[in-house]
């Protein structure tokens, strides 16, 4: 049994059709293991992507965001010649990843070193959004953004 009822989601929360979506996708679509990647949480903010990448150069790599998705593609040159291998234990085949990013989470940036790509990301929530102190009285300069406590 491997699917989920939502339906008692639905009924009693609002806006968390996305979040269902997402358990209902990766139920269904089964993301390939090739090539091998690790997910780090750096710091309380900062994300980072590892994937090993051997024998990719940095021209036939392409790293895109839209909206909440982050996809690397690895696209192989065609080798001129054929070669006579003996073994073959180094998988040289395209992929194609795709994450689904969190509100706030950005791409800073990449970085391709020994065979591992890193992608650095970053959840920067806007002042708007952040916690703010509201004063009984409704005194207008008594409103503070709360400061965030280091831990």
């Amino acid at each position: 049994m491997r699917t989920f009822d939502f339906s008692p989601l639905y009924r009693s929360a609002i806006g968390f059709d996305r979040l269902a979506q997402l358990f209902d996708e990766s139920q269904r679509d089964a993301q390939p293991s090739y090539p091998p990647y690790n997910i780090e949480l750096v710091s309380e903010d900062q994300y980072r992507i590892t994937m090993a990448v051997a024998g990719f150069d940095r021209s036939e790599i392409e790293i895109e965001t839209e909206r909440d998705t982050l996809k690397i593609t690895g696209r192989k040159a065609r080798e001129e010649g054929a070669r006579n291998f003996l073994h073959r234990g180094i998988a040289s085949r395209n992929f194609e990843h795709t994450f689904q990013l969190a509100d706030h989470v950005h791409v800073v940036g990449a970085k391709l070193d020994n065979g591992l790509l890193n992608i650095e990301l970053k959840r920067e929530i806007p002042e708007a959004l952040k916690p703010r102190k509201i004063a009984i009285d409704g005194v207008a300069d008594n409103v503070h953004a709360l400061e965030q406590k280091a831990a």
